[in-house]
This record gives structure tokens, C-alpha cells and sequence, in this order.
């Protein structure tokens, strides 16, 4: 052994007194660390030794699970009676600081440390009489600083604008003040780019009552701030497209058999005040939901949750606020916690379709109407060709009668598609074929050879097309063999509307007088085929004519359709 081992070394040394008597452990190792040079009163009593009766001992001997060497951090020693102890060791050079631990509360110190270091935290404190903040590891890199160095506060809130400081004051203030911790977000510049901080903290009372101190974590929120407004701003688009659209939207809870209704439109929907409440999939089926619409309705929810897809269903549901049947679409999605376990809630979106629907039905009436009304417009005009054709003498009577039946007969068309309603008023029709023919003194006074009489009474298409056509013929007829065809005939036009049918009989009358002596005709011509076939034909109407030599009349009795309603577009 060394003649160096066992002699004090700090024998001459005026400090000898000061490190036997330091309140905690002290130990010099040798050059190659293998043995104890020399050991204070402090680390005697921890370990059990007698004083003096470390000096000299290997270094192994107090080692009870470290024998490659001693280190810095917590190791486990061994006694003079051969238990073992947990001490903290901390060395410089050959030095080493020795003290006694818990092992517990250490291993709760590391615990949280690699806690704090896992969910993103930095520790911090700072210090009132200096001023200084130091900063863990993690701090320090959350606040782009360098590890190991404390940080003036006075620097540090250079990265904060002046209102924010000045909201952080009072913050931090009424906290210390009452006596709690605190926390905020805040915004702050660091390495030239603005980042969110929560800051968390807690005031250490000095012996005045004022704040000596304060420690706390820090935590860079940035990414899961954006996130979130990322979310809400998504959040936020849905909830513009829901209304715009007009969309409700909805939570069923499965199992409790509750639904959330998200925004105001599911309301609207179902007649329901916010005060209502809303309802459950039960109440739906069996109140809320048309009986011939809940096997249908069913059956689509089983088919969902079984086939694990879409829920589109459709159906009428009678509207709380005013007991109206409204026709909804519903579309969802069942939500599960695992593909095998049973759905928790169903999300989805529903829609009043009432109007589309009406408007769906109109649409198709009308097609239906546009087609009959060409089918029978076409049969019209070749009615017109071929009757034309056999009565007249020479090619220009055809062109002349045929033309002026196709004018008829486009007027009558013009007439009807100026109204909303497609209707003809019987006034109209007559005075655009007879006015040509009156005569209307320079003052403006009654016309004197045409007369017309009756209520006002607005033709259905269906009727107004062979009536336009007849009046026209009866009309040409007037004009070329009858009372117009001279200067003193005259034409008298009377109607009522008689009561009977779904919407009521007109009574139609013409009446000729002061043209040339009437014959009845010798061959019967495309007016008279017109007037019989037609008007019996496609209007159902009765009537009778009379060719009495002071002037040819006639009289027709035909219902009036009733319209459809869901062909007005204004209803």
C-alpha cells in the first residue's frame, strides 16, 4: 500500500477543521480512485464508521451495486453493519459530496421530471432579487434560448407588445395577491417567429409576504392552437353550408335514446321551440312520422346498422308549431368505438323537401299538359290541312283559309302563355277577332256592330284552344257570308255562366242580324265539321245552331274544367 494511505493528508492544512466539520458528507479519493485518502465526521456517522476508520479503505468496499466506479447521481452504499443506504453523490475532481436521500421521494422527482419532459413542459423560476430566470432544458428550447444560462426577465419580455405585458401584470398580480396560482396564453416573438405559450406559475412568499420568488412550466401551444382553429374554422364553413342550404343537424345517442340537435334549421324543421326540446328515435317513429312512411323508415335504419352504411331515409313528419305534414330527406352515418361493438350515436343532416317535392309534381303535370296540349294541337292542325283542302275551290282559297286558321289558332296559344295560370279570357278571344270588324265613331263612342255581353270568365287551355278556333270560324263565316260581309250587319255576343259541373256550364251565344238572307248551307264545310266535331268532341259541349233567314245564330253549353292546382305556380 502507498505510505501516502492512512496519513492525513490535510494534516498542515488550515482548513482541516472546516471539512471535519462541513454539515455534509465529504470523501477524497486516492489518484487512481481505489481507496479513501481521507473522510469527514459527517460521512463517519451516514455510513456507521467510527471516526477515522474510513481512511484507508478500497473504495469497492462502499460500493453495493456499482463496483465499475463512482459517478454523479443516486448510488446505493454500504454500511459498517452491511445494510445499504442511498445517498446522492456529487464530485468534483477527487472530492466527492456525499449525502443521505429517499429513495421514494427521488424516484417520484425523476418520475415527474420524465412526465414533464413527455407532455411538452419546461421548468422555470425566477428569482426577485436578481431578477434572473432559469430555465430547464426544455424551457430553454421552447423560449430559443441556450441551455444552461439563466435569462434576465427584462430581456425575456422583449418578445411581448405592451398591452399583453400590461394584461399578464394584472393577471399575475390578482393571483399573488389571493394567494393561487395562475396560468395564461400568450403570443410571443422567439427566434423571429411568433409562437403560443401557456405559461403556469405559483408565487414563493419571501419572509415580507411578498413574492421572493416564483416557479412554474412552460408549454409551446402553437401547433394545437392552429389545430384548433383549423377546427373551428371548419366548424365554422359547415355551419355557413348547413344554413345556406338550409340543413339541420343532428347527434342520436343510441343508447340513451337522446338526440342533440345542432343548430337552429332541426328546429325550424320540426316546429320546435328551443324550450320544446327535442326527440328521441321512439317519439319519432310512433308520433313524429307518418304511419304509411314507418315500415319504410325501419326497415332503412336496420339495413344501415347491419350493412354498416349510409342512412338515407325519406318520409312525411307532422310540424309541432302548426300540425302541417312536411316531407323530409335524412341522411347519417352510425358511429362505432370498434368494428365489432354495437354503433354509440348516429350523425347526419336532414332537409325540408316539401317545396322541391310540389315542385317535382308540378313539373311532371306540366309535361303531362304540354304533351296532351301538342297532341291535340297537332290533330288541330292537320284537322285544318285536310278540311282546308277539301273545301276549297282553288289554291288560294286554301292559302287564305289555312292561313288564317293557323294565325287563329297561334293567337289563342300567344293568349294562353301570357297568363301565369295558362287561362284565355272569352272577352279577349272574341275582341281580337271581331274588333277589326267594328266600327268606332271619331268621339270614341260604343262600337256599333259588335256587341258583347257577359261576366268576366277565364277559359282553361284545355277549352280555350277549340273556342278560340271556333270563334274564328264563326268569325271568317260572318265576314265573307254573313253580317259583317256588308256595312249595316250587325253581331251580337252574349254569355253567362250557369251553375253546374265541377266549376260551372258556360252559356255561349252568337247571334247574326242585318246581312244578306241566310241559307243553310248545301255541303258542309271545315267551319261546320269545326263547330260539331270540336266543340262536341274536345270540349263536350251542346250545341245548336240556326240558320233562320234574318241571321244565322248559335248556341253551345259546355263545362268548364276545374284546375289543377298543382299546376299554378303561384300556389
Amino acid at each position: 500500500m502507498d505510505e501516502s494511505v492512512g496519513q492525513d493528508p490535510a494534516a498542515d492544512d488550515p482548513y482541516r477543521a472546516g471539512f471535519d466539520d462541513a454539515a455534509i458528507g465529504l470523501v477524497v479519493l486516492s489518484a487512481d480512485e481505489a481507496a479513501i485518502v481521507a473522510a469527514n465526521r459527517v460521512l463517519h456517522d451516514l455510513l456507521g464508521w467510527a471516526p477515522g476508520l474510513l481512511a484507508g479503505r478500497a473504495t469497492a468496499d462502499l460500493l453495493a451495486d456499482r463496483p465499475e466506479g463512482l459517478g454523479d447521481g443516486i448510488q446505493a452504499w454500504r454500511r459498517a453493519d452491511g445494510t445499504v443506504l442511498d445517498v446522492r453523490v456529487r464530485r468534483s475532481g477527487r472530492t466527492l459530496v456525499v449525502e443521505a436521500v429517499d429513495a421514494d421521494a427521488a424516484a417520484h422527482s425523476e418520475a415527474n421530471r420524465e412526465a414533464l419532459e413527455t407532455a411538452g413542459l419546461g421548468e422555470w423560476r425566477w428569482d426577485r432579487a436578481t431578477g434572473l430566470l432559469t430555465l430547464s432544458r426544455r424551457a430553454a428550447r421552447i423560449l430559443g434560448r441556450q441551455p444552461g444560462r439563466s435569462v434576465p426577465w427584462d430581456e425575456l419580455k422583449s418578445g411581448l407588445s405592451d398591452p399583453e405585458l400590461a394584461r399578464l401584470a394584472a393577471t399575475v398580480t390578482e393571483a399573488c395577491r389571493a394567494g393561487q396560482s395562475y396560468h395564461f396564453d400568450t403570443p410571443v416573438t422567439v427566434a423571429g417567429r411568433t409562437v403560443i405559450l401557456r405559461v403556469r406559475g405559483q408565487a414563493v412568499p419571501g419572509r415580507d409576504g411578498e413574492p421572493a420568488s416564483m416557479v412554474g412550466v412552460v408549454q409551446d401551444i402553437t401547433t394545437r392552437v392552429e389545430a384548433r382553429d383549423e377546427i373551428l374554422s371548419r366548424d365554422q364553413r359547415l355551419r355557413v353550408a348547413t344554413t345556406i342550404a338550409k340543413l339541420g343537424i343532428f347527434e342520436w345517442h343510441m343508447l340513451e335514446d337522446q338526440a342533440i340537435w345542432e343548430n337552429e334549421h332541426m328546429y325550424e324543421i320540426f316546429g320546435h321551440a328551443p324550450e320544446d326540446g327535442t326527440i328521441g328515435k321512439n317519439e319519432f317513429l310512433n308520433d313524429i312520422l307518418h304511419p304509411d312512411d314507418r315500415a319504410a323508415v325501419r326497415h332503412a335504419i336496420s339495413k344501415a346498422l347491419r350493412e354498416d352504411g349510409i342512412l338515407q331515409i325519406g318520409g312525411r313528419i307532422r310540424r309541432k308549431s302548426d300540425g302541417a305534414w312536411r316531407t323530409i330527406d335524412m341522411a347519417g352515418r352510425f358511429e362505432r368505438d370498434a368494428p365489432s361493438r354495437l354503433p354509440r350515436r348516429l350523425i347526419g343532416v336532414v332537409a325540408d323537401v316539401t317545396d322541391r317535392r310540389i315542385a317535382e309534381e308540378r313539373q311532371s303535370l306540366l309535361i303531362r299538359e304540354l304533351h296532351h296540349r301538342v297532341k291535340n294541337t297537332l290533330a288541330t292542325v292537320q284537322a285544318i290541312v285536310g278540311s282546308t283542302a277539301r273545301t276549297a275551290s282553288s289554291i288560294e282559297d286554301f292559302y287564305e283559309a289555312f292561313v288564317g286558321r293557323i294565325k287563329s289558332l297561334a293567337h289563342t296559344h300567344a293568349v294562353l302563355t301570357e297568363d301565369t295560370w295558362q287561362t284565355a279570357s272569352l272577352a279577349n278571344l272574341l275582341l281580337s277577332e271581331l274588333k277589326p270588324y267594328a266600327e268606332v265613331s271619331v268621339e270614341g263612342g260604343a262600337e256599333g256592330r259588335i256587341s258583347l255581353e257577359g261576366p268576366p270568365i277565364d277559359l282553361p287551355s284545355e277549352i280555350a284552344v277549340p273556342i278560340g278556333m271556333a270563334i274564328h270560324e264563326l268569325t271568317t263565316n260572318a265576314a265573307k257570308y254573313g253580317a259583317l260581309s256588308n256595312r249595316t250587319g250587325r253581331v251580337a255576343v252574349t254569355w253567362s255562366l250557369e251553375a253546374g259541373g265541377a266549376a260551372g256550364i258556360l252559356r255561349f251565344h252568337w247571334r247574326e242580324s242585318g246581312g244578306p238572307p241566310v241559307r243553310p248551307p248545301s255541303r258542309q264545310g271545315f267551319g261546320s265539321r269545326l263547330l260539331q266535331r270540336v266543340l262536341i268532341t274536345q270540349v263536350q259541349a251542346e250545341v245548336e245552331t240556326d240558320y233562320d233567314p234574318e241571321g244565322f245564330s248559335l248556341t253551345m253549353r259546355a263545362p268548364i274544367p276545374p284546375r289543377n292546382d298543382s299546376l299554378n305556380p303561384l300556389a
